[in-house]
């Protein structure tokens, strides 16, 4: 399962990446672009643009209209209409920035390329083979487990 989202869902891809999913994303794209790029290469266009879903249904591309104010609110819908799993595994997980699936690396790989206090604290560093970003599960990874199960807990209560 493929996508393609739109300029205001540039948050939403990074999360959708994070979970193993392929998603396409520029905010250069205009709706015609989009659409074209959906049809050609058969992903499921996201949107939060009324106008733009109902240009790409009107085309038979397979679209989504995102609801939901919070990020949780929108991976729990997405995770109802697609049976996305929210669940991270680091061994599918794409780089947040160029959608390309991270590696784990060696630690003494990562000395030079992360802070002093991130590679004496942490074990476990993986690498965009593409652009070179480096990840790790630091303290920023409580935030992100508590958005997962917020949008858990919103799964249950639409089921």
């Amino acid at each position: 399962m493929k996508f393609i989202a739109n300029g205001m869902l540039g948050k939403l891809t990074r999360w959708l990446r994070l979970l193993g999913y392929n998603v396409k994303y520029s905010s250069k794209l205009d709706d015609a672009q989009l659409i074209a790029i959906a049809k050609k290469e058969r992903r499921i266009l996201l949107t939060r643009d009324l106008e733009l879903y109902q240009q790409a249904i009107a085309k038979e591309v397979n679209a989504f209209y995102l609801e939901g104010k919070t990020e949780a609110e929108r991976l729990a819908n997405l995770a109802k209409r697609f049976k996305i799993s929210l669940d991270i595994e680091m061994a599918t997980s794409r780089c947040t920035k160029c959608n390309v699936i991270v590696k784990p690396i060696p630690k003494e790989n990562a000395a030079e390329k992360v802070e002093k206090n991130t590679f004496s604290y942490y074990e476990d560093f993986w690498e965009c083979p593409k652009c070179g970003q480096i990840y790790w599960q630091g303290a920023h990874w409580t935030r992100i487990r508590k958005t997962l199960e917020a949008a858990k807990e919103n799964l249950k209560k639409e089921r």
